[in-house]
């Protein structure tokens, strides 16, 4: 057989030629099919390959192994959607002023619910050689990259940007300015908080009772409800119980209804919400009591006044019977005072 054009060049030993062969006409029907072409290479003919593919299918490819990746250009494409999908996010700027006798780290807390791209800036005040200052960017316990630094005067910038775009990326973001001593400047970035009532909610069995949830200032994406079984969280299914009813006026609130209580509904129930960033939750604490309980401190008061009346007519009458006997006394002796006048006057 000819040899072929683009395979004049091979030189090895025998047993690896055949081998080799095969796999570049593999490779060149490969690059025919994703180009879409259904000619045949031009190395060889269709018949010829088909006619080599079927008289070496079964040789061994020994040691020689092809990896089939995707080059780094085949991604451009996605990262030119992601790019496209969050360049229209809003972005957030945030400060943080430091200076060399600031004797705390300087921290803010941070409220995001949906995705943004963000700046970080930290300002930096020294009367030192402001080029000394060593400066560093941390996210939690990693080291950052790519973040900038500028020097106006005796005041050092240093600026941070980056986008959010999932629960993972939020957290505590640090800068660390390095002179004489070390200073630093956090921004804590978490999802809006859930807001309920503080106190005990108080009710009687046989009633009904609404647990409210509030967000302020956010729309969360969904609200899920859970009761407090112990240490373990069970969701509150209202298609399960009837006695359970979840609503909301506004999407920044929610509402579980509670009917016909027992003292077994008493507890902690907790209020979830999801936003695009991660979830936030809230307790509710629930006490039911029957009707006898409010009448135990009367019952009581009660028993107090008797036992204080009863206390008060045992001295009464007491006092009553000394002052009889204090008078049978006196009487006795006034007669006895009158029968030895008579028997004096007789004599």
């Amino acid at each position: 057989m000819r040899a072929l054009p683009g395979l004049r060049g091979l030189r090895g030993p025998p047993p690896l030629q055949l081998p080799l062969l095969l796999l570049c006409l593999l490779a060149a029907v490969r690059r025919s099919w994703a180009d879409g072409n259904t000619t045949a290479s031009p190395l060889t003919s269709l018949p010829i390959q088909e006619e080599m593919m079927t008289k070496y299918s079964n040789l061994s490819l020994g040691s020689h192994n092809i990896s089939l990746t995707a080059s780094p250009l085949t991604t451009l494409p996605i990262q030119e959607e992601m790019m496209t999908k969050y360049s229209n996010l809003p972005l957030e700027s945030h400060n943080i002023t430091l200076t060399e006798h600031s004797s705390v780290p300087a921290e803010k807390n941070i409220t995001l619910e949906q995705p943004s791209k963000i700046k970080l800036t930290c300002q930096f005040t020294t009367s030192g050689d402001v080029n000394s200052v060593n400066v560093t960017w941390k996210k939690g316990d990693e080291q950052l990259e790519n973040y900038c630094i500028n020097v106006t005067g005796n005041i050092l910038y240093t600026q941070y940007m980056f986008t959010i775009i999932n629960g993972k990326q939020m957290g505590s973001y640090s800068c660390f300015l390095e002179e004489e001593k070390e200073q630093r400047g956090t921004f804590n970035f978490r999802v809006p908080e859930v807001q309920g009532k503080h106190k005990p909610l108080i009710t009687y069995v046989g009633d009904s009772t609404v647990l409210i949830c509030k967000c302020q200032h956010c729309s969360p994406l969904n609200w899920t409800w859970y009761s407090s079984n112990g240490s373990i969280q069970v969701p509150v299914d209202v298609h399960v119980n009837d006695k359970y009813a979840i609503n909301g006026t506004n999407a920044n609130e929610t509402r579980l209804k509670i009917t016909q209580l027992s003292e077994d509904d008493k507890g902690s129930y907790w209020c979830h919400a999801v936003f695009q960033l991660g979830e936030s939750q809230e307790r509710v604490e629930l006490v039911v009591l029957s009707y006898l309980v409010p009448l135990k401190p009367f019952l009581g008061i009660a028993v107090e006044v008797i036992i204080l009346v009863a206390i008060i007519l045992f001295c009464e009458m007491y006092t009553q019977k000394k002052k009889m006997h204090t008078d049978d006394g006196k009487e006795f002796e006034q007669v006895e005072q009158l029968t030895g006048n008579q028997m004096i006057a007789t004599a």
